[in-house]
């Protein structure tokens, strides 16, 4: 006869991970049904335990979850209170150059295309007199942005960073910050030693030329000629 001690002690312990996944959407799910804003406190742990009914452990394993997305911060003598989230943090960090493969690269080198592509309007209606004698003294220092010169992430990070800062979108700032570094991998992983793309490319110096006209239509087709041409160069999927 089988020893009940040892059978119990191989089925091992129970998973209750799921149960804190169920609990967490339960919580926001309330959140959003009682529209609770930024400020407002959560219901106690020992309430929300009894109204879901699972454990406290149960319960604090999940808020614990939401206090790590940015979603819910504790206040002495309040407990839980709902806060503004920090939208992407969970994805910084996870955002590693280095266990991306070249598919995923590719589809984040879309997004920036995108993106700076759909900033056009944003930057040509806050872009001042200012920022185009910046964007000017970048273009004539930086090496690359020339199809006769090989890319330097350097000179992406500050002639792009900068039309970013002029979108005045403080998410897109963020974005950028977190592109950035996939661009150095990117640049330092060999993907980029093949002969340059020949073609139709507009350079740092001709994209603020046409900036200066205000025409987001022209900005809009000048911005993505630039970033096709490092499609190609880094992706080869022109």
């Amino acid at each position: 006869m089988a020893d009940i001690d040892d059978s119990v002690e191989k089925l091992g312990g129970i998973d209750t991970s799921s149960l804190v996944d169920k609990v967490e959407e339960r919580i926001i799910y309330f959140i959003q049904k009682k529209k609770l804003k930024v400020g407002d406190v959560l219901p106690k742990e020992l309430d929300l335990a009894e109204s879901f009914g699972v454990s406290r452990t149960v319960i604090r394993e999940a808020l614990l979850r939401l206090k790590t997305i940015g979603l819910i911060e504790s206040k002495k003598h309040k407990g839980a209170v709902l806060k503004n989230p920090d939208v992407l943090g969970s994805l910084r960090k996870v955002f590693h150059p280095s266990i991306l493969d070249t598919e995923t690269l590719k589809d984040i080198f879309e997004m920036r295309l995108a993106l700076e592509v759909g900033m056009a309007d944003f930057i040509v209606s806050k872009v001042t007199d200012e920022d185009i004698r910046e964007l000017e003294e970048i273009a004539e220092v930086v090496v690359s942005g020339d199809t006769a010169h090989p890319w330097q992430v350097d000179d992406e990070i500050e002639f792009h960073g900068r039309l970013y800062k002029i979108s005045d979108n403080k998410i897109l700032m963020e974005l950028q910050e977190l592109l950035f570094p996939i661009f150095q991998y990117v640049h330092h992983s060999g993907l980029l030693e093949r002969p340059i793309v020949a073609g139709d490319f507009v350079s740092h110096k001709e994209l603020v030329q046409v900036l200066k006209n205000r025409d987001a239509d022209a900005y809009r087709v000048a911005i993505r000629q630039h970033l096709n041409n490092h499609f190609a160069r880094i992706l080869d999927v022109l």
